[in-house]
């Protein structure tokens, strides 16, 4: 899609393009976080079921 001057205005996906491209954004995110965690100094580990309980507590995001 192009203006006037040809300048490109945006462009069209398919719903499934579209998808596609969320899905590896998101799991592009999800490699940032665990690469923020593993430089980190302070790790601490804690058992799945008690990081569930906090997180479905809102002790954590």
């Amino acid at each position: 899609m192009k203006g006037e001057h040809d300048e490109p205005l945006g462009v069209f996906l398919t719903v499934s393009e579209f998808q596609s491209i969320l899905d590896e954004l998101e799991e592009l995110e999800d490699i940032k976080a665990a690469d923020a965690f593993e430089s980190r100094d302070d790790k601490e580990f804690v058992p799945f079921r008690q990081a569930l309980d906090e997180i479905k507590s809102g002790l954590v995001k």
